[in-house]
């Protein structure tokens, strides 16, 4: 407005939004010459209100989508003549608005002046559109927040009241297994009970597990737990941690290749959330590796981080699922004879914990080899 005033010489210039529904107009911005503030007081006013039905011939051309100008002639004499050009402002969508210049001139608004103010016009229905689309995504990113916030919570509490149950039916099925015990019940190898048993304590561990997941999300997800930071040689740790998945990986006859270095500088970190990323990663490994391929552990040092790299070989991943590889619940199709079961929410706890110790993962697949590549800063900077 301010632009438009000075440089076509204009003493006032305002510009106003339309309620089509209630047929209103209403002045949202205005632009006067301090030396005419005088003339301008007689104009509508920034905030003021226009019926449209209150003057139809002026309305019925702008919302047919045309400009107009007229003069209007002030019959008491006691200020001059005004130029009047009323232009809409208009999309392929709508009529969103009007802009309307005021000079004290007799001659009329040429043709030039009038095509800057249509382009004005056309910019300013790009950004009236453009800002209510950006009001309504925000609107609608605000409402999946609370949505969202809402689902947490949900999960936590059932998380929270299933833990108990679950946590009475294990100890009833391990006085079970006692009382079967002292029966002889299960001396019999191959015996129903015994399978039964299994099935029970297997499918109940798995909803523990399921449910200590979702509880670990939502502790991660809230920040409740501060990081506990020691120091520590990463080399003999690391291996301490991958010793008990040795044995796995021989019984399903994947081999395992280590290149971590002796020579480590100290790392300062929270290593209960480290042992659970890494974990993790040689589980996954585990699962999602075939017979006779290899899985391989890489350690290095740099200047700014620790790089730490798990791969697997004989696996391919296509880069639609690498992209949601740490979604919630997003299982990786399994390609191994074993198929195993899990929660579909190790690589998303996974990626949590990565981000409360401030450090980055990324996967690739090349050349059918899956890689996590784990940055790790040498310290952190609690809050």
């Amino acid at each position: 407005m301010q632009e438009l005033t000075l440089v076509l010489g204009t003493i006032c210039c305002h510009t106003a939004s339309y309620n089509l529904g209630s047929a209103t107009s209403t002045v949202r911005y205005q632009y006067t010459i301090s030396e005419h503030e005088i003339i301008a007081s007689s104009l509508p006013s920034v905030g003021q209100v226009v019926f449209m039905n209150a003057f139809p011939e002026v309305y019925r051309q702008l919302l047919q989508g045309e400009h107009f100008q007229f003069c209007e002639i002030d019959v008491s004499a006691v200020r001059k003549p005004l130029a009047i050009l009323a232009c809409p402002i208009i999309d392929n969508q709508a009529i969103l608005g009007d802009l309307w210049l005021f000079k004290q001139k007799t001659d009329a608004f040429n043709e030039l002046e009038i095509r800057l103010v249509q382009q004005v016009a056309n910019q300013c229905a790009f950004a009236i559109r453009q800002a209510r689309l950006c009001q309504a995504s925000q609107q609608r990113i605000e409402e999946l927040e609370r949505l969202n916030h809402l689902k947490d919570d949900f999960v936590s509490t059932v998380s929270h009241e299933l833990r108990a149950p679950m946590t009475n039916i294990r100890m009833a099925i391990e006085m079970l297994e006692g009382i079967l015990k002292q029966s002889q019940t299960l001396e019999a190898k191959h015996s129903s009970a015994t399978r039964y048993l299994r099935i029970l304590r297997d499918e109940c561990q798995r909803e523990m597990n399921l449910i200590n997941d979702l509880l670990d999300l939502t502790r991660l997800d809230t920040k409740t737990e501060p990081l506990v930071l020691t120091s520590k040689n990463l080399s003999s740790w690391i291996l301490q941690i991958i010793e008990p998945f040795e044995e796995r990986f021989c019984t399903q006859q994947q081999q395992l290749h280590i290149d971590i270095p002796t020579e480590i500088p100290v790392l300062t970190t929270d290593f209960f959330q480290l042992e659970g990323i890494l974990v993790e990663l040689f589980n996954n490994a585990y699962k999602y590796t075939p017979a006779n391929e290899t899985i391989a552990v890489l350690l290095r040092a740099t200047p700014s981080a620790l790089r730490l790299s798990v791969s697997n070989s004989g696996v391919e991943i296509s880069t639609d699922e690498l992209a949601h590889i740490f979604d919630k619940f997003h299982r990786i199709p399994s390609h191994n004879p074993w198929k195993h079961r899990g929660t579909g929410l190790g690589l998303a706890l996974l990626r949590k914990r990565v981000e409360q110790l401030q450090s980055t993962i990324i996967v690739s697949n090349e050349q059918k080899w899956i890689t996590f590549t784990l940055q790790i800063p040498w310290s952190i900077e609690q809050d």
